[in-house]
């Protein structure tokens, strides 16, 4: 995302591009996309998600227009497939849940929306790769595994932001065939880029990998244990002091093992953690806070038993 203090460098930018020969307009989108790629945290540390809200889709939009100027400068692609991915999970798919309750038509128009915003942050992350391995997409459908080893370490975040926006495609896909059908290829990316940097951004890869066991085929032994194992290492990684994975877990493993207690915990964990301990986590935190209270409001929805009276009993 990029910084601020950009913006207005890059607006000149453009208007400049329109004066300028090819070779000099390609020099002068790659030097601000390197700066757009390569921007601080002024989002992530923002206390608004609401404002963010309102932000972020003027710079996706930027991305993609200095991208029609240089296709494949690798930075901007890789700011476009975790730009994308961000907002369409955090700011789409959310209100897209939040709306089923209560009109289901709504629901189903913007979790579209969703869908597509992922599809497209999977195709830019796709690209980004090819920057360093030439036809790596059509490798990658042909053998996911042969594909994927191919990637190095300075390939893991967009072997990570790749994998997330095609997961979550994915997750909110199941009328759609031929979406579920690259569940494949998407565990091949996140496979490999657990294997190659497992520490990657404070345990992200764990972080998604709890969520994602649970729908993973074929593989012997409890999902859920693995999903726990993928929590018990991004908590140790992050200190207990984001709030994403007790939200996953719970979503993830509680739910689907109807075991309220847990939920109900993990949740209230979640909701306790301060926002200004860790700025750089702030906008993340704070966010999915929102959710975390949005999922306690529909506990009893969500499981079968109903809670138990304050003397214990039904």
């Amino acid at each position: 995302m990029p910084h601020t203090r950009y913006l207005h460098q890059l607006l000149t930018g453009l208007l400049v591009l329109s004066l300028t020969g090819c070779s000099v307009k390609r020099f002068a989108v790659n030097k601000r996309g390197n700066a757009l790629a390569e921007s601080g945290t002024t989002y992530s540390s923002d206390n608004d998600p609401d404002l963010v809200e309102g932000a972020i889709p003027f710079s996706l939009k930027l991305i993609e227009s200095l991208l029609a100027a240089s296709p494949n400068h690798r930075g901007m692609l890789f700011a476009a497939a975790s730009g994308f991915t961000q907002y369409a999970y955090a700011f789409v798919q959310q209100r897209a849940d939040s709306l089923e309750d209560h009109n289901l038509a709504a629901a189903a128009e913007t979790r579209t929306r969703a869908r597509k915003l992922y599809i497209r942050a999977r195709d830019y992350g796709l690209r980004g790769l090819e920057t360093r391995h030439r036809a790596f997409r059509e490798g990658l459908m042909r053998d996911p595994r042969a594909a994927v080893r191919a990637t190095t370490v300075k390939d893991v975040a967009l072997l990570y932001w790749t994998a997330a926006a095609w997961g979550a495609a994915i997750a909110i896909s199941k009328e759609f065939p031929e979406i579920v059908a690259d569940q494949t290829q998407m565990e091949a990316l996140i496979d490999r880029a657990l294997e190659l940097d497992e520490q990657f951004d404070f345990g992200a890869i764990h972080g998604l990998l709890i969520s994602y066991e649970p729908s993973r085929q074929g593989v012997p032994g409890d999902p859920y244990e693995r999903s726990r194992k993928h929590f018990e290492r991004v908590v140790s990684l992050t200190n207990g002091q984001l709030a994403s994975p007790y939200v996953s877990l719970a979503e993830a493993v509680s739910v689907n093992t109807q075991n309220r207690e847990e939920f109900e915990a993990l949740l209230k964990k979640a909701i306790a953690i301060n926002p200004d301990t860790r700025p750089e986590w702030r906008l993340s935190t704070l966010i999915m806070q929102r959710r975390a209270r949005w999922l306690l409001g529909r506990t009893d929805d969500l499981f079968l038993d109903a809670p138990k009276s304050p003397a214990g009993g039904r």
